[in-house]
């Protein structure tokens, strides 16, 4: 067996895992050599304005795959027997733009005008970090990434408009600006950072207190290196307020068969 092989059946693994309900952390981490997701889900009268959001904002929201029609919670393109109902460690449930709940299944809820839509996520290029020899704080400090809202604005499609959601990982300046250049390789998981050095530039009042996730330490010589966040989405939401929708918790994805090595571009 070769070793892509194998880490097929790792990744297929896990989601089995994640189906019977025996996975309960993040997945930074699970599965390498394979894309992670972020995930939104939506009622079809929103989807073509969420289509557009994307297109409009590819930075913090790289669309790579979404449901082929209406009610269709297969995605083949992903990955064999993904099942977007069971598939993701963490859900979160919205109504008219209130979080209600987080859950590990969503076939109750499942609706034959639901449509979900998957966008690449910031795990693939930590893994091209760490190849070049770059430390990733939250990965050597076993937490999720810390991720804050910020003051800059995304293109507006509809009914859908936010403020962007960053990422954030501490690097000294030599190692910030060989992480830009290698994140520019990867458009379809965010790309380049979007911000480096003083938090206060996008909006962010205090770096120690993240918006989702956890706190990691930045030393007195290192950066803080901003990237766009899939979490961006679910502002959106929020701000909309459609009756439902439903998207993953953040740090907890969707683990796909689809290999980080091919979403490179140059």
């Amino acid at each position: 067996m070769n070793n892509t092989t194998m880490e097929i059946v790792e990744s297929e693994r896990i989601r089995r895992l994640i189906r019977r309900g025996e996975w309960s952390q993040a997945t930074s981490g699970a599965a390498p050599g394979y894309v992670q997701c972020n995930l939104a889900i939506l009622q079809s009268d929103w989807a073509a304005e969420f289509l557009r959001f994307c297109q409009l904002n590819p930075k913090p929201c790289p669309l790579i795959a979404m449901s082929e029609s209406p009610g269709d919670y297969l995605l083949p393109t992903l990955g064999k027997d993904i099942d977007i109902r069971f598939d993701v460690p963490r859900y979160r449930i919205w109504r008219d733009g209130e979080l209600v709940e987080e859950c590990e299944q969503i076939d109750t809820l499942w609706s034959n005008d639901m449509v979900a839509f998957l966008l690449g996520c910031s795990f693939s290029f930590e893994e091209a970090l760490l190849a070049d020899g770059l430390e990733i704080r939250n990965i050597t400090e076993a937490c999720n990434v810390p991720m804050y809202r910020t003051n800059m604005r995304c293109a507006k499609a509809g009914r859908l408009e936010a403020d962007m959601v960053v990422s954030m990982r501490p690097m000294k300046a030599e190692h910030a600006i060989r992480a830009i250049q290698i994140c520019t390789r990867f458009p379809s998981v965010h790309g380049a950072p979007v911000h480096l050095g003083d938090p206060a530039l996008i909006g962010i009042a205090d770096i120690n207190r993240p918006d989702y996730g956890d706190r990691v330490t930045i030393r007195a010589d290192e950066l803080p290196v901003f990237w766009a966040c899939g979490v961006t989405p679910q502002v959106a939401i929020e701000r909309a307020r459609p009756a439902l929708s439903i998207t993953h918790s953040p740090g907890y994805m969707l683990i796909s068969d689809l290999l980080n090595s091919n979403l490179a571009v140059l």
